[in-house]
Protein backbone atom coordinates (compact mmCIF):
# COMPACT_ATOMS: atom_id res chain seq x y z
CA UNK A 1 0.00 0.00 0.00
CA UNK A 2 1.28 3.29 -1.07
CA UNK A 3 1.93 5.52 1.95
CA UNK A 4 0.61 9.23 2.24
CA UNK A 5 3.44 11.04 3.02
CA UNK A 6 3.81 15.11 2.47
CA UNK A 7 3.52 15.24 -1.13
CA UNK A 8 0.08 13.95 -1.12
CA UNK A 9 -1.18 16.32 1.14
CA UNK A 10 -2.68 19.77 -0.16
CA UNK A 11 -0.50 22.08 1.92
CA UNK A 12 -1.31 25.48 0.71
CA UNK A 13 -4.07 27.26 1.21
CA UNK A 14 -4.47 28.57 -2.47
CA UNK A 15 -4.96 25.06 -3.65
CA UNK A 16 -7.48 24.78 -1.33
CA UNK A 17 -9.52 28.30 -2.99
CA UNK A 18 -8.68 26.63 -6.51
CA UNK A 19 -10.81 23.35 -5.67
CA UNK A 20 -13.62 24.82 -3.48
CA UNK A 21 -13.97 27.69 -6.83
CA UNK A 22 -13.48 25.31 -10.13
CA UNK A 23 -14.41 21.82 -8.16
CA UNK A 24 -16.79 18.96 -9.80
CA UNK A 25 -18.47 17.51 -6.62
CA UNK A 26 -19.85 14.31 -5.81
CA UNK A 27 -22.01 14.35 -2.52
CA UNK A 28 -23.35 11.14 -0.46
CA UNK A 29 -22.82 9.16 2.45
CA UNK A 30 -22.18 12.81 4.94
CA UNK A 31 -19.44 13.60 2.38
CA UNK A 32 -18.63 15.80 -0.28
CA UNK A 33 -15.65 15.30 -2.59
CA UNK A 34 -14.40 17.91 -4.77
CA UNK A 35 -12.32 17.48 -7.26
CA UNK A 36 -9.93 19.65 -9.81
CA UNK A 37 -6.75 18.58 -12.11
CA UNK A 38 -3.84 19.49 -11.10
CA UNK A 39 0.04 19.77 -12.57
CA UNK A 40 1.72 18.28 -9.75
CA UNK A 41 1.66 14.74 -11.53
CA UNK A 42 0.14 12.51 -8.89
CA UNK A 43 -3.06 12.99 -6.85
CA UNK A 44 -3.49 14.82 -3.67
CA UNK A 45 -5.63 15.00 -0.48
CA UNK A 46 -7.56 17.36 1.20
CA UNK A 47 -9.81 17.37 4.30
CA UNK A 48 -12.04 19.69 5.55
CA UNK A 49 -14.19 18.05 8.79
CA UNK A 50 -15.90 20.52 10.54
CA UNK A 51 -16.20 20.60 14.47
CA UNK A 52 -19.59 21.57 13.97
CA UNK A 53 -20.55 18.08 12.44
CA UNK A 54 -18.43 16.48 14.78
CA UNK A 55 -17.58 17.30 17.94
CA UNK A 56 -15.21 15.10 19.40
CA UNK A 57 -12.05 14.97 18.15
CA UNK A 58 -11.71 11.35 18.28
CA UNK A 59 -14.13 11.03 16.00
CA UNK A 60 -12.78 13.63 13.68
CA UNK A 61 -9.34 12.17 13.66
CA UNK A 62 -10.64 8.74 13.06
CA UNK A 63 -12.75 9.95 10.11
CA UNK A 64 -9.51 11.91 8.90
CA UNK A 65 -7.54 8.44 9.13
CA UNK A 66 -10.02 6.60 7.64
CA UNK A 67 -10.23 9.16 4.71
CA UNK A 68 -6.68 8.83 4.42
CA UNK A 69 -6.20 5.26 4.20
CA UNK A 70 -8.80 4.68 1.76
CA UNK A 71 -7.26 7.01 -0.26
CA UNK A 72 -3.70 5.89 -0.25
CA UNK A 73 -4.83 2.28 -1.47
CA UNK A 74 -7.10 4.12 -4.89
CA UNK A 75 -4.27 7.05 -5.13
CA UNK A 76 -2.73 4.62 -7.76
CA UNK A 77 -5.81 4.59 -10.11
CA UNK A 78 -6.62 8.23 -9.67
CA UNK A 79 -5.69 10.91 -12.35
CA UNK A 80 -3.64 13.95 -11.50
CA UNK A 81 -5.84 15.58 -9.31
CA UNK A 82 -6.90 17.44 -5.40
CA UNK A 83 -9.14 16.06 -3.79
CA UNK A 84 -10.66 17.91 -1.25
CA UNK A 85 -12.97 15.48 1.21
CA UNK A 86 -15.93 17.43 3.26
CA UNK A 87 -17.84 16.68 5.96
CA UNK A 88 -21.45 17.20 6.06
CA UNK A 89 -24.18 17.40 8.83
CA UNK A 90 -25.57 14.02 8.53
CA UNK A 91 -21.97 12.75 8.89
CA UNK A 92 -22.47 12.30 12.23
CA UNK A 93 -25.05 9.61 12.10
CA UNK A 94 -23.14 7.22 9.82
CA UNK A 95 -21.28 4.03 11.12
CA UNK A 96 -17.80 4.62 10.36
CA UNK A 97 -17.93 1.20 8.43
CA UNK A 98 -20.61 2.70 6.68
CA UNK A 99 -18.39 5.63 5.89
CA UNK A 100 -15.58 3.58 4.79
CA UNK A 101 -18.24 1.99 1.82
CA UNK A 102 -19.51 5.15 0.95
CA UNK A 103 -15.38 6.58 0.31
CA UNK A 104 -15.30 3.25 -1.85
CA UNK A 105 -18.27 4.67 -4.22
CA UNK A 106 -16.87 8.47 -3.93
CA UNK A 107 -13.33 6.54 -5.90
CA UNK A 108 -14.88 5.32 -8.24
CA UNK A 109 -17.09 8.11 -9.57
CA UNK A 110 -14.44 10.14 -8.92
CA UNK A 111 -12.18 8.00 -11.36
CA UNK A 112 -15.11 8.04 -13.62
CA UNK A 113 -15.58 11.76 -13.65
CA UNK A 114 -11.47 11.91 -14.64
CA UNK A 115 -11.43 9.05 -17.05
CA UNK A 116 -14.24 10.72 -19.48
CA UNK A 117 -12.42 14.29 -19.27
Amino acid sequence: MAKFGRAMKMNNPRDYSRVFSQAKRSSAGGLTVLTVENSVGHPRLGMAIAKKHLKLASRRNQLKRIIRTSFCQHQSVLANIDIVVLSRTDISQRELAKVWVTLERHWQMVEGQWQNS
